[in-house]
């Protein structure tokens, strides 16, 4: 298994592993943000306590983009920052493919499904949390089922800012251009991972060269404007917005400038 490289495991790859008992804690974790670095923190936790491994089963895509195929999430970060954040935070990442067919597995299928790979000693989530057919694996079921196959089910209340903190709400504060708040709630400033493309070169021509960015993901972006913020470690005036003046094509166009 390669995490570091964001290599997406099947379920039937992940029962193939030897880790053994684990604390486990899943979910997307997109952006890692303080929510989740508590939940990450819940299962070290109880992962000390019961001799296991802290482990945490990261979906890729996203549940809802199969639950609602219409549906395209916008990300916080990639998948392997998503990934290395998680790893950093002492839990060991294993990024799982979501597909129809896990959709549609029980919990408790779903749970069998891992081993022998991962033994669940325990499953740390938040009271509203749930997976599984229908999001019938709540912790109310979960407690029924590791009574008999032998896990607990650890729940710990969310973290909360103003309101619980989730993804969905920082991206709702970037779409809105409140980039503070989005800092506040992912506990860091928010940040793309772009590679620089060549572009048509009009802000070089007006006086204000900046670097365009091309996305392997389709990333969460402030609304439209500039904004103040870094860029490959330098200060940068980030430009978020459209390309009607010079182009019939629209697309939303994310440049950093970096002042001289």
């Amino acid at each position: 298994m390669t995490t570091a490289t964001g290599e997406v495991l099947t379920l039937d790859e992940i029962a193939e592993l030897s880790i053994g008992p684990v604390a486990l804690a899943l979910g997307v974790f997109d952006g890692v943000h303080r929510g989740h670095r508590y939940l990450l923190s819940a299962t070290r936790e109880a992962a000390a306590a019961r001799d296991a491994r802290p482990v945490a089963l990261v979906f890729d895509p996203p549940p809802i983009e199969v639950i609602r195929p219409d549906r395209i999430v916008e990300r916080l970060a990639p998948l392997a920052e998503n990934l290395e954040q998680i790893s950093d935070g002492g839990v060991q990442p294993i990024p799982m493919t979501f597909d129809p067919a896990v959709r549609d597995l029980p919990p408790e299928v779903f749970l069998d499904r891992l081993g022998p790979g991962l033994r669940p000693t325990a499953i740390v989530m938040t009271p509203d949390g749930a997976f599984g057919k229908d999001r019938s694996g709540t912790p109310e079921r979960l407690t029924e089922i590791g009574s008999q196959r032998g896990f607990e089910v650890v729940a710990t209340a969310p973290e909360t800012d103003d309101g619980v903190i989730s993804s969905t709400r920082i991206r709702q504060a970037l779409a809105t251009g409140d980039v503070e708040a989005a800092r506040r709630l992912l506990g860091r400033l928010p940040a793309v991972t772009g590679t620089v493309v060549r572009g048509d070169g009009r802000g070089r021509e007006l006086g204000y060269p900046t670097a365009n960015l091309a996305f392997t993901y389709r990333p969460a972006l402030p609304a439209l404007g500039i904004y103040a913020g870094w860029a490959i470690g330098q200060p940068a005036l980030i430009s978020v917005g459209r390309r009607p003046v010079f182009h019939t094509a629209g697309g939303i166009v994310f440049e950093p400038h970096l002042p001289d």
